[in-house]
């Protein structure tokens, strides 16, 4: 019987063993898509407490502690920070099978050593412990432990990005801290706060925004703003893939029944948000940034608690109506517009795999390597099967060792464990194909593929320009 959580979890094999402890274990991280806030990195931020960093803004966990009976004042509520340690700690011995129960452990074991599991009999013993040692650390000095040598956060057009640029002028940080551009508030024409969030993005341009297209003049302008400061990508998060003709009358019909707080129709939004994608889309290219589109989440589903506590708080899921199949005609447009830019796909829908892996390989060419993307298992599928269906998916219908790995999707500093767990998963897998005979068991290629996967193909596609010592 394997040791809980050992030194080769989820290691299987003698192939899976070397390649992980040898090669993926020593490289360090660049993580492409989480949601740090870059205020906490200029300011170096300490922790009170291990709930502060581990618990606070972390919806998977509050999702768990949920469904484990635990009440919300101990979860987002008034409860001290040591109650709600001990309220998670009651939930995890409930969390067989579950990724938060190895991720909790990672992070436990990494940062501050604790190998046991945690239990509601050593919660306080745990807390004690780690509140000690975490002292020691801060926002960065945690970047520094995990070897994070690139992150880009996300960030929306109307940030002046201060606290990016008081990074950049930071001599004594290590890691490249890069903002990415997230057009959300002004694409989703058919979501609350929409026409109040146009007049921000009328002010931050300093003109009226009247028409669709105006609303994408803005938003290009917006683009050179940031890329001025060293973005290198935007991310646009739907709730499902759109495509719709981008006639300017349909849209702009959408775009005033939305301002004047009206609801547009469905073809109509679709008319407004593939118009605003593709004028984007031709920007990206231009810079030759890397786009991505994460589609298929139903988002804010129990609406008192998003009236109690906002977005991103534990109440999404998955969406089975993802428009998927507008995948094809959405990239056909920016190719037939002149801008199709580099690009990372990810459905929240497993079941979408298969159809995005061949999607994108109609428009694959010239001459990039992996010019586009299937982005790394997504939140619901960040899992050891998740991970696996969507590795064994991509390599089975296009290039898998181009494919740029894994990414965080957080706003914690100690969930970059999930870097390792990825790659321990990796790693198992290859470690299957070679002890299996389908693939050769050739020590310098799988290196360099291990290598590949889990840095240099991020580093070379985003054009972070970090060294690998």
């Amino acid at each position: 019987m394997a040791k809980f959580m050992d030194e080769d979890f989820l290691l299987s094999t003698k192939t899976a063993k070397w390649l992980y402890h040898d090669v993926a274990e020593k490289l360090p991280i660049i993580d492409y898509h989480c949601h740090i806030n870059p205020q906490e990195i200029a300011v170096d931020r300490k922790f009170d407490s291990i709930t502060q960093v581990w618990l606070g803004g972390d919806h998977y966990k509050w999702r768990a502690m949920r469904a484990a009976g635990i009440t919300e004042d101990k979860i987002t509520g008034s409860a001290d920070d040591r109650e709600k340690f001990r309220a998670f700690a009651t939930t995890m011995p409930q969390l067989i099978g579950n990724p938060l129960y190895h991720w909790s452990h990672l992070e436990l074991q990494r940062v501050f050593g604790i190998t046991e599991p945690l239990t509601p009999g050593n919660a306080d013993a745990i807390y004690d412990k780690a509140n000690e040692l975490l002292k020691d650390y801060s926002a960065r000095k945690l970047m520094d432990k995990f070897q994070v040598k690139a992150i880009c956060t996300t960030d929306d057009p109307i940030d002046g990005l201060h606290w990016h640029q008081r990074i950049a002028d930071d001599p004594t940080m290590t890691a490249k801290v890069l903002p990415a551009f997230r057009p959300d508030k002004a694409v989703n024409i058919e979501k609350p706060g929409f026409a109040a969030y146009i007049k921000l993005l009328s002010e931050a341009v300093g003109r009226a925004l009247n028409t669709a297209e105006d609303v994408a003049a803005a938003l290009v302008e917006r683009i050179n703003y940031f890329h001025d400061r060293g973005c290198l990508c935007a991310d646009h998060g739907l709730d499902y893939c759109m495509f719709a003709p981008p006639d300017r009358k349909t849209a702009d019909e959408a775009f005033q029944l939305a301002m004047r707080g009206e609801n547009p129709s469905k073809a109509q939004a679709d008319a407004y948000k593939t118009l605003v994608t593709i004028a984007c889309a031709k920007r990206y290219a231009e810079l030759d940034w890397v786009m991505q589109i994460h589609f298929g989440c139903l988002r804010d589903n129990n609406k008192p608690q998003f009236a109690l506590l906002g977005p991103d708080t534990g109440y999404d899921a998955v969406n089975s109506q993802s428009g998927v199949e507008n995948l094809a005609p959405l990239l056909n447009a920016f190719t037939e517009n002149g801008g199709l830019p580099k690009m990372i796909l990810y459905s929240l829908n497993p079941m979408d795999n298969t159809a995005i892996a061949t999607i994108m390989a109609c428009f694959q060419g010239g001459g990039t390597a992996g010019k586009l993307q299937q982005g790394s298992a997504w939140w619901f599928n960040d899992n050891r099967p998740g991970m696996r269906a969507q590795l064994t998916d991509l390599a089975a219908n296009s290039v898998l060792g181009r494919f740029v790995g894994m990414l965080t999707d957080s706003r914690s500093f100690l969930s970059y464990t999930r870097h390792e767990y990825f790659r321990r998963v990796l790693c198992e897998l290859i470690g299957e194909w070679v002890e299996s005979g389908q693939y050769p068991d050739d020590r310098g290629a799988l290196t360099k593929l291990a290598e590949n996967l889990c840095f240099h193909n991020t580093n070379e596609f985003f054009r972070f320009g970090v060294r690998m010592d």
